[in-house]
C-alpha cells in the first residue's frame, strides 16, 4: 500500500475511533468498484462482499440495541425503527459523519458523476465499513461503534415520535387496509398553561382505536395513532409499514 493512503487512512481511523488490526480492511471498504475497473491498478477486490456482511450485521446490531433501549416496544414498531436506521439516506448520513466520502477510491466516470455525494454510494460504503470492522475484530467491536453513532439519536424519551411519524403511519396503513382516515380528537385537557396534558383518541370507521396522553395535542395525537398501530396489528393479523417516515431525518 502506498504511503500516501496509508497515512490516509490511518488519519479515518482517527475519525472513526477505531484502529484496525489489519488496515486492509478498511481500504477494500473505501474501494468502489468503478476504481476497480476503471484504473490501472493492481487491486481486483472491490468493497460489494463487504457491504453485503456489513448489511447483515448492521442490521443485528441495530436491532439489539434498540431492543436493549426499548424493551417494552412491540415489534412493529421496532421493524419501523429499525428500517428508518439503516435505510439509504439516515446511512448516508452517519457516512458524513465520518467523512468515508474523502477517502473513497472511485473510477473516474463516478467521479466526474458526484460519487463522493451520492447517497447511495455512502450508504453501501457505510456497510462496507461495518463489514471491514466485523472482520477485522468480530462482532462486540462493531456494536460499540454503532452504538457510538447512533446513541445521540436514541436519547430523547420521545425517540419514538422523533423516528417515525406515527400519525402518517396510520393515515397510509387505513388507507391501504380500509379506505378510510382516521379522525383525532382531544378527550379532555388539564393542568395550569404552563404545565398542560391532554389527552386524545383517535377514531376509525366510528370506532375509537386508540387513546394518548401528552404534553400538547399533538403529542397526545400521535400517542393515540402509535396506540392504534399496536392495537390494528394484534387484532387484524396485519403487518404495520417496514420503512420509516421520509421527512424525519435522523
Amino acid at each position: 500500500m502506498e504511503e500516501e493512503r496509508l497515512a490516509s487512512l490511518k488519519e479515518l481511523e482517527e475519525h472513526l475511533g477505531y484502529r484496525f488490526n489489519e488496515i486492509d480492511w478498511l481500504d477494500q471498504a473505501l474501494t468502489h468498484k468503478s476504481f476497480i475497473h476503471q484504473t490501472t491498478t493492481s487491486r481486483k477486490v472491490s468493497n460489494e462482499v463487504l457491504e453485503f456482511l456489513g448489511d447483515a450485521v448492521l442490521n443485528l446490531a441495530v436491532s439489539h440495541l434498540l431492543l436493549q433501549k426499548f424493551p417494552e416496544a412491540q415489534e412493529g414498531i421496532l421493524s419501523m425503527m429499525r428500517a428508518h436506521l439503516v435505510k439509504q439516506s439516515s446511512l448516508a448520513l452517519l457516512s458524513k459523519e465520518i467523512g468515508l466520502e474523502g477517502y473513497l477510491l472511485l473510477g473516474k466516470s463516478e467521479l466526474l458523476n458526484g460519487g463522493r455525494g451520492k447517497s447511495s454510494i455512502l450508504a453501501n460504503t457505510y456497510e462496507a465499513l461495518i463489514g471491514a470492522i466485523y472482520r477485522d475484530s468480530g462482532f462486540d467491536q462493531v456494536l460499540g461503534i454503532i452504538q457510538n453513532q447512533i446513541e445521540p439519536y436514541l436519547q430523547s424519551e420521545t425517540s419514538l415520535i422523533l423516528f417515525n411519524d406515527y400519525k402518517s403511519l396510520l393515515q397510509k396503513h387505513t388507507q391501504q387496509m380500509h379506505g378510510l382516515s382516521p379522525q383525532y380528537q382531544v378527550l379532555e385537557e388539564f393542568g395550569p398553561d404552563h404545565d398542560k396534558r391532554f389527552r386524545a383518541s383517535v377514531v376509525i370507521d366510528g370506532e375509537i382505536k386508540g387513546t394518548g396522553w401528552g404534553k400538547s395535542k399533538k403529542l397526545a395525537e400521535q400517542e393515540a395513532a402509535k396506540n392504534a398501530l399496536e392495537e390494528m396489528q394484534i387484532t387484524d393479523g396485519t403487518c404495520l409499514p417496514q420503512a420509516g417516515i421520509e421527512k424525519s431525518e435522523i
